[in-house]
């Protein structure tokens, strides 16, 4: 049968990942698309969208960095462990 890495457990996991990742991500696009229909219908003006462009710009330093931050600090070390899988696997 293969073990985990190899065998048919591995390409279902990685079918169901993949499935709840394009969930996730239409949702996303989902909830942006109405965000901006919203703004659409309010009578959106340049100086609103650049107020909110400058209060972007401020959360995403506080926010936004820490978490890409994180999000490759995980992805590192987990390639590095799967590498050390590998290497000592065979």
């Amino acid at each position: 049968m293969g073990d985990i890495w190899t065998g048919p457990a591995m390409w279902i996991f990685l079918a169901i990942f993949f499935v709840a990742i394009l969930i996730i991500t239409l949702y996303i696009f989902k909830k942006e698309e109405q965000k901006i229909k919203k703004l659409e219908e309010q009578g959106d003006s340049s100086e609103d969208e650049l107020q909110r462009s400058l209060e972007y710009e401020k959360q995403s330093l506080t926010s936004n960095i820490p978490v890409l931050t994180w999000i490759y600090v995980i992805t590192i070390g987990l390639s590095l462990l799967a590498l050390v899988i590998y290497m000592v696997k065979f």
